[in-house]
This record gives structure tokens, C-alpha cells and sequence, in this order.
């Protein structure tokens, strides 16, 4: 059987056939298929401040989305932070209980944002008045375009190899990674990936390696995840 893996949801107004702004439950079908190509069984999981599913989980991604409450790291949001308070109350839950478990998690863009507060970290909230420029979010829709340069001996160096092209789109970015190892970063200095050394898989990227099917983070997350199912 192919290990379980949790991928965390959006609820959006979407439009289809006769339905138009329809709060629905979905997600970017890239999550799903680069988890199924890794080798994985993917499970979406909608919000809910129950987190009893991390039970029947062998792995889990926290996706991307709107940026995260600044309320959880003691700052008042700013002009352009645009939150979804429910999504971020239960993923929190979610993220805490799935670390507690020694649940693999693999964090992209906002999961990682996610998983960086989870262990006492603080965001940027508005990158442009940061760094003095919109490369990691170029324009809407469209992908930012890097380089990143990764800590030697980390599990992101080990994954990644001689390859250091990342793809992403994220106005806000990480200030302190709290109890994180930064691990990656782009040119400019912006932390792009981080770990947690204490725990068997905790891994997040900024950019989103779900648009390319990358086989291998995924399949790191898939291997983790047969290994947790086993313990």
C-alpha cells in the first residue's frame, strides 16, 4: 500500500459549470499529482481544528496560500496582508500535533512560512520593503526565477545536488526561522529552505516544487513517510 499523505486545502469562492463564487474545498492539482508520481497516496485535508487525522497519515504537506495571521507571531498586520483566519487557526493545529507525532512534513511556500512560526520564528510581511524588489513574486501568476545556494551536508543540499533553479511567488518571507535551521537561500539572501535537525522529516521550501513534479522532495517525503508507517 502506498503511504498516505496529507495535503492541506484552500476554501475559495471558485466558478465552474453553473456555479459561480462557490465556497469550495480545493487545492492545485500539481500537489496531488506530484505526490501520486512520488510514489505516495494523497489525501486532501480540508480545514478543521480536529486533528485526529494525523493518526491515519504517514506524511504530510502544508501547501501554499495567503499569507499567515501575524497575530501568531505577535505583529499587527500590514496594508497588503491578506490572512485567512480559519485555514491558519487549524494548519497551526495541524502543523504542531503532526511534529509532536514525528509525522514526516514537507512545507511549500506558506508551509514552510507556517512551520518556521510553528517553532517561534516571525515572518517579513512585505518583501519589496525588505529587499527593494518584487523578483520572488514578479507578477500575478507569474513564477519568480533564482538560484539558491544550500548549506553543505543539509537534506536540501543532499536533494537538490548541482541543481540551484527555484521557481516562486511569495510576497512575505521568513525574518527569523525560530528553532529552524536555514538551509537554503536566494541571492538576496532571503531564507529559502529550512529544517529541524530534532525530527526525522521536517523540511520547508519557499518556491514550489509541485509545479515541476520535483521527484525529489516528494519522493524524500514519500521514502520518510514508508519509514514512519514501519516505526
Amino acid at each position: 500500500m502506498r503511504p498516505i499523505i496529507g495535503i492541506t486545502t484552500y476554501v475559495e469562492p471558485a466558478t465552474w459549470g453553473v456555479w459561480r463564487d462557490l465556497p469550495t474545498t480545493l487545492i492545485p492539482h500539481d500537489y496531488v499529482a506530484a505526490v501520486s508520481q512520488a510514489g505516495g497516496r494523497p489525501v486532501l485535508i480540508p480545514e478543521h481544528d480536529d486533528t485526529d487525522v494525523l493518526d491515519f497519515l504517514d506524511g504530510l504537506v502544508l501547501a501554499g496560500g495567503p499569507d499567515l495571521s501575524p497575530d501568531f507571531y505577535g505583529a499587527e498586520p500590514g496594508p497588503l496582508t491578506v490572512t485567512r483566519p480559519d485555514r491558519d487557526r487549524a494548519e497551526m493545529l495541524l502543523a504542531r500535533r503532526a511534529l509532536d507525532m514525528e509525522v514526516p512534513v514537507l512545507g511549500i511556500c506558506r508551509g514552510m512560512q507556517l512551520l518556521v512560526v510553528a517553532a517561534g520564528g516571525a515572518l517579513h510581511q512585505h518583501l519589496p520593503d525588505v529587499l527593494g524588489h518584487e523578483r520572488h513574486r514578479p507578477a500575478p501568476g507569474v513564477y519568480g526565477e533564482h538560484e539558491a545556494s544550500f548549506e553543505p551536508g543539509s537534506r536540501i543540499a543532499g536533494l537538490m545536488g548541482d541543481d540551484l533553479a527555484i521557481r516562486c511567488f511569495h510576497h512575505q518571507g521568513v525574518a527569523d526561522a525560530g528553532n529552524l535551521t536555514v538551509t537554503g537561500r536566494a541571492e538576496d539572501g532571503l531564507a529559502e529552505a529550512v529544517e529541524d535537525p530534532d525530527h526525522r522529516f521536517v523540511l520547508g521550501v519557499q518556491w514550489h516544487p509541485e509545479v515541476v513534479r520535483d521527484e525529489r522532495l516528494f519522493g524524500a517525503l514519500v521514502a520518510a513517510a514508508h519509514r514512519h508507517r514501519s516505526t
